[in-house]
């Protein structure tokens, strides 16, 4: 069974700089929880459909992995599919406004092992939502830095 987090920011700043902080693997590294690394599969970091990148939580011994790939790509958004201990999908969508740009962030996951799945619904559930929170945050803090 899927399950969803859902949250949103407003940013002042256009949805090009904002999707910029998407795409730039050096802007997003600036607002990415520091407990995650991102990088590319392959030689260079992409945002385009069918470019791969793996996830990886900075969990010594660990470093739990999700392997990622993007599968849809439009103008203001990024949609990522992964596997690894969790499988789903990550959408990131900027939509205009007239103050700068709403940007929505869908997580839709399922986890198929029940003990992991146990385990991250006891005790991570509360803190993703409040890191998804933390890390809207800080890319709202990137992009209005980049459009000034």
């Amino acid at each position: 069974m899927s399950q969803v987090l859902e949250q949103s920011i407003q940013i002042n700043a256009t949805a090009t700089v904002v999707e910029r902080c998407l795409s730039d693997l050096t802007l997003m590294h600036r607002w990415l929880n520091p407990v995650l690394r991102c990088e590319p599969v392959g030689e260079a970091w992409s945002t385009d459909v069918g470019s791969q990148s793996r996830f990886i939580i900075q969990i010594p011994l660990l470093k739990p992995t999700l392997n990622s790939l993007v599968v849809e790509r439009q103008p203001g958004l990024v949609v990522w599919e992964f596997q690894g201990f969790f499988q789903g999908r990550d959408r990131w969508e900027c939509q205009p406004t007239e103050k700068g740009t709403l940007l929505l962030n869908r997580f839709e996951y399922d986890i198929p092992n029940p003990l992991v799945s146990w385990g991250f619904n006891t005790f991570a559930a509360s803190w993703t939502k409040e890191d998804m929170q933390a890390q809207l945050r800080r890319l709202k803090r990137v992009a209005e830095e980049q459009q000034n």
